[in-house]
């Protein structure tokens, strides 16, 4: 069986924290691991290291490259890239392509494909049902989970389940129907009924059996496998936006749920992350450097600040470097209202932090204003920045831990700790870390114009384009 990781989503349900430079999967909300480290380490219990592969974009590539690399080196390149975010049932035609033409997969082979972003656990208890839903599978299935729902959840679509499937006293039924997200009195219903399950968004099934699927319900997606995987990912980007559970579960005859009784979240709001995590005798959940006073019912995370909090009760607060959000429990399914607000207003606050990721390591924006700029620069061991140039300023770089290998023009200079080296406007430059610990390094920005848009490159060590809108 190979394992799939869908990793390329940007969802900004979770703004401030998950933004489209740095979405949720990313994200350490619950340990010291991101969630789709978390959703990998899972899959090794179920399946070979090298049998694990993730489905991300260019955009993502580097990040997830180093989430890999952080569980093992040997599979680091374990990618497959879209071109272009097209929703999960193209993804999951490429990623069938990809099996048959690079891995060598045969027809039969099982398909288990989840998410990036979601909390689970127990995990013995879901390993235990992924490999009930590899034998279903097996028989000619296509399997979703269907999670078992403890309330009545608004944020959630549903899963209606038919008959059990014949020959099988336990496992899986057929699917009745999938429902949109209802509204609480609904939810209370199906809550009820008994015969609703979350649509959790992961699936199993044989390489046949969804090309199958695909040749009759989504012809549109089918006829563009054909070719080599080379060119299926050109093509890609004509394949229509559309999720699998509208292209095939829905119209399928091989559809079944596997109820999945675990606790779940798809972490799809700050009121679903509430939910799941610790809280208190108070019922509140403390994330960071928080004192709370006459507080219940409250969720708080936070970044660097001490945060206080005093008579609150069913608040939602949440602090990262360059913005707050402070809302009311129950109504952060709105979050995406202010980033659309911040969108329309172009707004970098809806898209990237302070700190931003590169191949090479990362900056963070300390302080900026008319004419200058103020960065904390990091590079990883071995690795280097573009060469380049700026037309509109000048850079000043003060070594604080490390060494640094610098070229300006044709020099090439060491700078160590407590040194500095000026580079001034239209040279080309690099700046790099030969040495064994990360490098760290001030840099001050001065010029009559200091956006990241002045910037020419001539050299990349990691493919991305000549002339960028990017930092290093």
């Amino acid at each position: 069986m190979k394992s799939i990781v869908l990793a390329g989503g940007s969802g900004t349900r979770l703004w401030p924290v998950s933004r489209k430079g740095f979405p949720k999967q990313f994200m350490k909300i619950n340990g010291d691991r991101s969630l789709l480290c978390q959703s990998i380490e899972r899959l090794m219990k179920i399946c070979n290291m090298e049998d694990l592969y993730i489905v991300t974009n260019e955009s993502y590539k580097f990040h997830v490259k180093e989430e890999l690399r952080n569980i093992s080196k040997d599979i680091e390149d374990n990618m497959i890239l879209e071109p272009v975010g097209r929703n999960t049932a193209p993804a999951i035609a490429l990623t069938i392509k990809y099996c048959l033409d690079k891995l060598g997969c045969g027809y039969d082979e099982v398909i288990f494909v989840t998410p990036s972003d979601h909390i689970i656990k127990p995990i013995d208890k879901f390993t235990e049902h992924v490999k009930m839903a590899e034998a279903i599978a097996k028989e000619g299935y296509i399997v979703t989970f269907g999670i078992t729902p403890d309330r009545p959840e608004t944020g959630y679509g549903y899963i209606k389940k038919g008959g059990l499937l014949k020959g099988r006293k336990t496992g899986g039924y057929r699917i009745d129907r999938f429902v949109e997200k209802p509204d609480f009195e609904t939810a209370q219903k199906y809550l009820d009924s008994k015969d609703y399950f979350w649509n959790s968004g992961m699936f199993a099934f044989t390489i046949k059996d969804m090309l199958e699927e695909l040749k009759n319900h989504a012809p549109e997606i089918y006829e563009k496998l054909d070719g080599s995987f080379e060119e299926v990912v050109q093509n890609f980007g004509n394949m229509p936006d559309i999720s699998i559970d509208y292209a095939v579960m829905e119209k399928s005859d091989k559809s079944v749920v596997l109820p999945l009784d675990i606790t779940w979240s798809d972490v799809g709001s700050w009121d679903s992350l509430f939910n799941i995590l610790d809280a208190d005798a108070n019922r509140n959940v403390k994330v960071g450097n928080v004192i709370d006073v006459d507080t219940k019912n409250t969720l708080v995370i936070g970044n660097r600040r001490l945060i206080s909090t005093i008579g609150l009760e069913d608040i939602i607060v949440v602090e990262t470097d360059d913005a707050i959000l402070i809302a009311k429990r129950g109504h952060t399914q709105k979050v995406k209202d202010i980033v659309n607000r911040l969108k329309k207003e172009n707004r970098k606050e809806a898209v990237e932090h302070i700190t931003i990721y590169r191949p090479w390591g990362s900056y963070t924006v300390l302080e900026e204003g008319p004419r200058y700029k103020i960065k904390r620069i990091v590079v990883k061991p071995g690795e280097r920045l573009s060469l380049q140039m700026h037309h509109h300023r000048s850079e000043h770089w003060i070594v604080i831990k490390g060494t640094a290998r610098v070229t300006t023009g044709k020099e090439e200079k060491f700078v160590h700790e407590n040194e500095s080296i000026y580079v001034p406007k239209s040279t080309p430059h690099r700046l790099e870390n030969p040495g064994r610990i990360g490098l760290e390094l001030i840099e001050v920005q001065n010029g009559e114009y200091v956006e990241e848009d002045d910037i020419l490159r001539f050299d990349d060590t990691y493919g991305r384009v000549v002339r960028d809108l990017e930092c290093g």
